[in-house]
């Protein structure tokens, strides 16, 4: 036996032990291969977060606003300025959603 023919026997043994190996691997690994899109999923949190956010910076917006309408943090000792500690902790609402229904419904008017 030749050594060419040698090394042909062992690369074809090779090739049905690894096709052997192929046809009894699982067929997905993890990580491997994915059917999901995982650009649309990461955009859609993203654009979650960011209705989240704003949301939130509305509702405290709308809270001062509407505070700053109503007099609620108004200073006692200089009728004129406003008590920004007051402001920063006021609640001139019950809810977070009716400061956001009515920033949304009435806004520019």
């Amino acid at each position: 036996m030749s050594p060419g023919m040698h090394t042909q026997m062992s690369e074809d043994k090779e090739k049905d032990l690894m096709s052997m190996y192929r046809e009894t691997r699982p067929r997905e690994f993890f990580g491997e291969k994915s059917t999901t899109n995982h650009l649309a999923w990461s955009l859609l949190v993203i654009l979650l977060a960011l209705v989240f956010w704003l949301v939130v910076a509305l509702a405290a917006a709308e809270n001062q606003r509407y505070a700053l309408q109503t007099g609620v943090c108004q200073d006692h000792v200089f009728p004129a300025e406003i008590d920004m500690s007051c402001l920063k902790q006021v609640k001139s609402r019950e809810h977070w959603w009716q400061h956001v229904g009515h920033a949304l419904l009435k806004m520019g008017a």
